[in-house]
């Protein structure tokens, strides 16, 4: 802090100097963006630096040098405007370098909304917030953190890992403020899904009661979302679901379409949790079934093991096989190899105190022909066990080329879009005039280039939404 101070003297005396010269503060400004220029692009740069790969710090990096070139902007430069518009249209330039800068703020809000984040009260969360906000409005490509800020809410969503409601809606408040109802509307749509899921989950234990039954002793709860609103898959992932859940989620599925008719349902177990009750016998073992009732017995060890939909599947297989290899788990489950790799490693080569299954032999990768039984050895102080599943921070590059794909395919239809109601205003356009009508519509959310808007109007004309005129071809009619 003592240099920040020093410096700040320094750049003051500078400033009321310069200030008094003629030219002096445009040379002086230019001198302050080549260097904050500089110090950027080595933040933003793709290095081996573990700080650029890791997101958290790769903000906070960013958010640290904003807060220093704020404190020199105030107490140096008198809160100049020409210095102001210098550190904000530099910041846009080299954050806008790293084509995972909309990921990775993604990522920091995703961490400081989620549950137990140590040191932290909601006040001080809620400042980190609002900064990040301010590196929000320099990201050109708004619509791809849009994607990636809809997967993060929901996960935070369905594995209740948001810290509080409030911070949530509060956060969704800060960007509809920013770009609109419009950009928000499917943050706000899944929260309603949840608040009506809850009715629905009352409705139907209600109904459960008078019919009289327990489902089998499964405590079933769905959420029922919205396609559109989620990040869900529109084909269903592939997976084998053990018979007596299977079977409670029939049940809810009949009780829900004779509500609500001409709905269709579609299970997303990528997206799912569970609770088993499992006991461990030492020498001889056995995993329980899918019931979140603690019975409580003297003898064999007792445990509530808390998992995802994916890991319930693999695990209840060894209700009735004492050993099974990979191959066995991936014909039995269905899973994707990707997810059954990241299940497996979770239960058997994750923390010790969380590995509910051994694996032979004993090594970090899995193959085909590796053995898996279930570790009757496992212990923990806790009665309820949460297995954290290994993830990732960040996307891996293939995951991160299919999101590129979608958002160029949904930014076609908005393209498309701001054409037809630019030209169905005017009627008639020149072609450099209406690409920069779409461009200016458009900015808030992205920065379409010149040669992606030239093809959607020719997709236009060829679809006979437009047509050029005989004596310019430059020039466009709207064709009602």
């Amino acid at each position: 802090m003592q240099a920040y101070e020093n410096n700040s003297r320094d750049l003051a005396c500078m400033y009321k100097l310069l200030k008094r010269v003629d030219g002096g503060l445009e040379a002086m400004s230019q001198c302050v963006s080549s260097y904050l220029r500089e110090q950027g692009k080595a933040l933003v740069t793709e290095s081996e630096d573990v700080d650029t790969k890791n997101p958290i710090n790769y903000v906070q990096n960013l958010l640290d040098l904003k807060d220093r070139f704020d404190h020199f902007l105030h107490e140096s430069f008198g809160d100049d405007m020409k210095f102001k518009q210098v550190i904000s249209s530099d910041f846009e330039y080299f954050l806008n370098l790293n084509l995972k800068s909309p990921e990775y703020l993604s990522l920091f809000i995703d961490d400081k909304l989620k549950k137990g984040v140590k040191g932290l009260t909601e006040q001080e969360v809620e400042l980190v917030l609002d900064k990040t906000m301010v590196l929000f409005r320099f990201l050109q490509e708004k619509d791809v953190f849009e994607r990636y800020y809809k997967q993060h809410l929901a996960k935070r969503l369905l594995l209740n890992k948001s810290v509080s409601d409030d911070s949530e809606k509060n956060m969704i408040s800060k960007l509809k403020t920013e770009c609109g109802c419009q950009f928000t509307s499917k943050l706000e749509g899944m929260f309603k899904d949840m608040t009506v899921s809850n009715t629905t989950m009352e409705e139907f234990k209600n109904h459960i009661q008078a019919m009289g039954s327990n489902l089998s002793g499964v405590d079933l709860y769905v959420r029922v979302l919205t396609t559109g609103f989620w990040p869900t898959q529109a084909s269903s992932p592939k997976c084998t679901i053990p018979t007596t859940p299977r079977q409670a989620f029939e049940i809810f599925k009949r009780f829900y379409l004779a509500k609500h008719s001409g709905r269709q349902l579609t299970l997303q177990p990528q997206l799912g949790s569970a609770d088993l009750n499992a006991t461990f016998f030492g020498s001889k073992k056995e995993d329980g079934a899918t019931s979140t009732l603690n019975k409580t017995s003297s003898g064999p060890r007792k445990h509530i093991i808390q998992v995802s939909t994916y890991q319930m599947c693999i695990l209840m297989l060894f209700n009735q096989r004492d050993k099974l290899s990979y191959e066995e788990i991936q014909t039995e489950t269905d899973i994707g190899e990707k997810d059954l790799i990241r299940m497996l490693q979770s239960l058997a080569l994750g923390k010790l105190t969380q590995r509910i299954l051994v694996k032979e032999p004993k090594c970090k990768e899995i193959e085909p022909t590796h053995i898996f039984s279930v570790n009757d050895q496992f212990t923990s102080k806790l009665h309820r066990v949460k297995i954290q599943a290994v993830v990732a921070k960040g996307e891996s590059d293939p995951e991160r080329k299919e999101t590129r794909c979608k958002v160029d395919e949904d930014r076609k239809h908005e393209i498309e879009a701001a054409i037809v109601r630019i030209m169905k205003a005017r009627k008639r356009m020149q072609h450099n005039v209406l690409v920069t009508e779409v461009t200016q519509q458009l900015k808030s959310r992205f920065l379409p280039s010149p040669v992606i808007i030239k093809k959607r109007i020719e997709g236009l004309i060829e679809r006979e939404y437009l047509a050029r005129t005989p004596e310019d071809r430059k020039v466009y009619t709207y064709v009602a």
